[in-house]
């Protein structure tokens, strides 16, 4: 495969103008969707509000929940309403104070903006008051125990009401929140430039002046950019590419196993596309179609071992995998049975992939599976930001997806499958499901969750909306020059305390 160097200019880079400048140059594997907490979706996107906008709470590399804009929390006796103390003398970028009240209108923003994919992760929230201007009580109906894990997220950002009133819906044009970094300028899918914000009330943890973020799509020109010196440090290295990159003396290497997932979500029904899609037609054509994917070949072939094979919303090493709905093995000759008991010949469906060398490999790879059992699966690359427009609206059969994961497994579960979930992009709906979630998340025992979780991995195994293969590893790749990057589980970047010596 032919590599390329992006060229200095497409970078933007300032280098004769700002030598004494630390600069850092981040390669991205996708451009981010719209730079509104609210409105966002992606995982990259996440990883540039990491420099923009804090949260009330965030979690150290131990999954520990650590303070950020809130300093202390506690819940009321019948664990209905959290409150927060918040930090003292913050301000947002635009000079306005964060206060209790900017808090009480971002997670008001949050619940009922048009669009918001936040509304599915803190609905239960019934009330949001300001005690006093360092105060702030967020009162539910009933207890819900993934609450403070969804505010260490976008949920949980707290942006500048000003900025926001005064933007309306074009705040993700230039996002004014209170972290360490400043919004500069964007050029869609070329560059995302921040720079220090002098006045952040932790800025001396961060020793970057500034940070370009790059997307490069292609993970073979995304290292080729490093070790040409256009990139400083890169998400996501290909797993075909990490022995190759731990055997290089000129770069430094960091992995960690993350939270997230990857697997198909299926169009159920979502608008006109799912009345013709054969996967949406009987229950049984799905299931034939996980039992012609052999999840360790995927894993073996694609990623050289390096990922975990799995069938749930959490890896098989989680706590809260339901052991009794194991990985199931491949079997050709029973999904070709079930689609004869479905009356179907040869299904024929297509397949949704991002953009990216990995993705379309799975793709391929799955395609000469499920062609063993009689599944016509044609295959369409759409860029990232625009399949996740497509899956919205419901124009795709299939569409293979990942999630990059969260601290409580709701996090990983209930936006995608409840009936009323943000990103349930493919409209399954299941009573079972909806009264198993409810209960999760009205309690914080461990045994009581996990006989709800094992409900709804009994149903998700029959209706197979949404098939899980894998999870990933987080692999980065980095100049030597850089120091001080700490992994984290959820695989995002962390500004705080890295260098460029």
């Amino acid at each position: 495969m032919k590599r390329v160097v992006l060229p200095l200019l497409a970078l933007g880079l300032l280098t004769s103008a700002a030598s004494a400048q630390q600069n850092l140059r981040i390669g991205l594997a996708e451009d981010p969707d719209i730079l509104d907490p609210t409105l966002a979706r992606t995982f990259v996107g996440r990883i540039v509000f990491m420099g923009l906008c804090d949260k009330l709470l965030d979690i150290d590399k131990d999954l520990k929940l650590v303070p950020q804009l809130a300093t202390e929390w506690s819940w009321s006796p019948d664990q209905t309403a959290v409150t927060f103390k918040l930090r003292q003398g913050v301000k947002f970028h635009d000079g306005e104070a964060m206060d209790a009240e900017a808090v009480r209108y971002s997670l008001d923003r949050h619940l009922n903006l048009q669009g918001s994919f936040r509304r599915s992760e803190i609905n239960v929230v019934k009330s949001i008051d300001v005690v006093d201007p360092r105060t702030v009580k967020v009162s539910m109906g009933a207890p819900f125990a993934p609450l403070l894990a969804q505010f260490t997220d976008r949920a949980g950002m707290i942006l500048s009401p000003k900025a926001a009133k005064d933007a309306g819906t074009s705040f993700g044009a230039k996002p004014i929140c209170s972290g360490p970094y400043k919004f500069v300028e964007r050029v869609q899918q070329d560059r995302i430039v921040v720079e220090k914000f002098k006045e952040h009330w932790n800025a001396g943890a961060y020793h970057v002046d500034r940070v370009t973020y790059l997307p490069i799509v292609d993970g073979t020109v995304r290292l080729a950019n490093l070790r040409s010196g256009q990139l400083d440090l890169l998400e996501r290295l290909q797993a075909s590419d990490v022995a190759e990159v731990k055997k290089d003396s000129k770069l430094k290497f960091a992995s960690l196993t993350g939270l997230g997932y990857t697997g198909i979500t299926i169009n159920v029904a979502n608008g006109d596309r799912a009345k013709t899609n054969v996967l949406a037609k009987d229950k049984r054509i799905r299931q034939a179609l996980e039992l012609s994917i052999d999840r360790d070949a995927i894993n073996q072939v694609v990623f050289t071992g390096e990922f975990k094979a799995g069938n749930q919303w959490v890896p098989p090493t989680n706590p809260w995998y339901v052991k009794s709905a194991p990985i199931p093995k491949r079997d050709v000759a029973k999904a070709k049975d079930l689609l004869k008991a479905a009356g179907v010949t040869n299904p024929s469906f297509t397949l949704m992939v991002p953009t990216g060398n990995e993705a379309q490999q799975v793709a391929q790879v799955v395609q000469s599976m499920v062609k063993e059992s009689g599944f016509d699966m044609k295959i369409q690359q759409v860029e990232f930001a625009t399949s996740l427009q497509s899956a919205q609206k419901g124009d795709f059969d299939a569409f293979l997806i990942g999630w990059s994961g969260r601290v409580d497994p709701d996090g990983n579960l209930t936006a995608f499958i409840a009936c009323d979930g943000g990103q349930n992009d493919g409209k399954f709906c299941s009573p079972q499901v909806e009264a198993a979630l409810k209960d999760t998340r009205s309690t914080s025992d461990f045994e009581a969750r996990a006989l709800a979780y094992e409900k709804i991995a009994k149903v998700l195994a029959d209706e197979m909306p949404r098939p899980y293969l894998y999870h990933p590893t987080w692999f980065w790749a980095m100049n030597p020059k850089v120091d001080g990057f700490i992994p984290v589980p959820d695989g995002l970047i962390r500004l705080s305390g890295i260098k460029m010596n």
